[in-house]
């Protein structure tokens, strides 16, 4: 049943959903469709289904379509779909994060995690610090949206929430952000969604990282 795949798609996503909240102000994702309402997940909260014309925590359902859905936030309209990483209003450090030669500045949510936007390949993304993690990691929806050619990228097996699955090792042309580019990067594709993409290591070796209280400030070696 539809509704039964929807739920199953949005437990892939809840645990990451609710575990990282955005530093971009209000924060809005579309974690599952169940019949006539929607799913969504604002500012890291837990999950509320809400119907067409209904309101929570400011966000209000437009217009559900498949397994896409508008929402009003703060008077702008935004088209969420099932996977993709949280739409923000309200940005606190202006696109990119507060970058200049070379430097990185970001700044912890309330939740101590970092999370700022970026390009990869020259499309925009949503990413997430993660010095746990050896290496970028995108989730699959991100990967499709993005473009990039991942299932002619090398298969992997890989451990997820449901049990072992396939991904994919693949070669970025680049990574951008702020104003610094990295060329030729190596990042996998996970088989389930994610909300955020996932800086890991091999990236994050490439700078001089410095944390002092909610402030990281990253520069390039």
């Amino acid at each position: 049943m539809q509704g039964a795949s929807h739920l199953r798609r949005a437990g892939l996503l809840l645990a990451a959903t609710l575990a990282a909240s955005s530093a971009w102000g209000q924060s809005v994702a579309l974690t599952g469709i169940l019949g006539s309402k929607a799913l969504l997940v604002v500012d890291g909260s837990a999950p509320k289904a809400i119907a067409v014309n209904e309101s929570h925590k400011g966000v209000r359902l437009l217009q559900i379509n498949g397994d896409a859905a508008i929402v009003d936030v703060k008077g702008q309209r935004q088209n969420l779909r099932l996977g993709e990483a949280p739409v923000s209003v309200g940005s606190r450090g202006g696109r990119d994060g507060g970058s200049r030669s070379g430097k990185l500045v970001l700044i912890a949510d309330s939740r101590g995690h970092f999370i700022d936007r970026g390009m990869i390949n020259g499309k925009t993304m949503q990413y997430m610090v993660d010095t746990g993690a050896s290496t970028i990691a995108i989730g699959r929806a991100d990967a499709e949206r993005l473009e990039l050619p991942y299932l002619k990228g090398m298969p992997m097996l890989m451990r997820t929430a449901n049990g072992s699955a396939q991904g994919w090792r693949i070669k970025l042309d680049s990574v951008k952000l702020g104003d610094i580019e990295l060329r030729d990067v190596d990042a996998i594709v996970a088989p389930e969604s994610m909300p955020y993409v996932l800086l890991g290591n091999n990236l994050l070796a490439q700078f001089h990282m410095t944390r002092k209280g909610s402030e990281m400030v990253l520069e390039k070696n």
